[in-house]
């Protein structure tokens, strides 16, 4: 039963993986993005106008912190599901993935 669960969550039929987002997170994701996507724009054309530096270094911690909080969200969504699922099944394998996920959000 557990296993049905996970093919049903966590993969697709091709087999590989996949994330299941309720339509309402996803639609929430990718708002911001579309929002993150305007102020990548916004930036191009304050370096294109030569806007002062230190308005633009400002604009792109802006920026990074609306993607920081993209994977916030898909990083809980993904803990409370695919990977408590795994783990239920006995995938204690989910943990070093995750590390490995989180060590790569904090690279900067």
């Amino acid at each position: 039963m557990g296993s049905s669960i996970q093919d049903d969550h966590c993969e697709n039929p091709s087999g590989g993986r996949k994330s299941h987002h309720s339509e309402q997170v996803k639609k929430n994701l990718v708002t911001r993005l579309n929002r993150i996507e305007g102020q990548i724009r916004g930036i191009r054309g304050m370096i294109e106008k030569d806007t002062y530096c230190d308005d633009v270094i400002t604009q792109i911690a802006s920026t990074q912190s609306a993607l920081n909080s993209v994977a916030k969200i898909l990083l809980e969504g993904h803990l409370k599901s695919c990977i408590l699922e795994r783990i239920n099944e006995g995938d204690t394998e989910a943990i070093d993935e995750v590390l490995v996920t989180i060590e790569k959000l904090m690279k900067k």
